[in-house]
C-alpha cells in the first residue's frame, strides 16, 4: 500500500506500546537529570567566579587599608620634618604606589563579581524551555 505521493507507510517496530512507552519515559527522566546537572554545573562556576571577586575585593580594602597607614605615617614625617623633603616624598610615593594598586584590585574584583552574578542557571533554564516546547510540539 502507498501513499498518495508513492512512499511506502513506515513499518512497525514490533515493540509493544508499553515498551515504547518505558522507553519514552526512561529516555524523560534521563534528560530532566541531565538538566539537574547542568544547572548544578552553571550554578558552581558562577559561584567561583563570585568567590573570586570577593577575594579581590578584599586585597582591594587591604591595599586601601594599608595606603592609608602610608598617608597618616607621610603626614606625620612631614609635621615633624618639615625641612626633610626626601622623607616625606618617599613615603608619598609609597602611598600612591599602594592606593594604585588598591584600585587595579577593585576594578577587577567587579569585573570578576559582575560576570559571576547573579549564580542562576540561565543555560539550563533555556534548555528545559526549548525542551518543554519541543515536548508541547511533539503532543500536537
Amino acid at each position: 500500500m502507498t501513499k498518495g505521493n508513492g512512499a511506502q507507510p513506515p513499518r512497525s517496530t514490533g515493540k509493544p506500546l508499553g515498551d515504547i512507552v518505558g522507553e519514552v519515559s526512561s529516555k524523560a527522566s534521563l534528560l530532566v537529570r541531565e538538566e539537574i546537572e547542568l544547572a548544578k554545573a552553571e550554578v558552581t562556576t558562577k559561584l567561583g567566579k563570585l568567590g573570586r571577586g570577593a577575594a579581590i575585593g578584599a586585597a582591594a580594602g587591604f591595599f586601601a587599608l594599608l595606603g592609608l597607614i602610608f598617608l597618616l605615617h607621610t603626614l606625620a614625617w612631614l609635621f615633624t620634618e618639615l625641612l626633610s623633603v626626601e622623607i616625606w616624598v618617599g613615603f608619598g610615593i609609597v602611598t600612591l604606589l599602594l592606593f594604585v594598586l588598591a584600585g587595579v584590585a577593585g576594578f577587577l574584583a567587579y569585573k570578576f563579581v559582575k560576570r559571576g552574578a547573579p549564580p542562576t542557571p540561565d543555560l539550563a533554564i533555556e534548555e528545559a524551555k526549548l525542551t518543554r516546547a519541543a515536548i508541547e510540539e511533539a503532543r500536537r
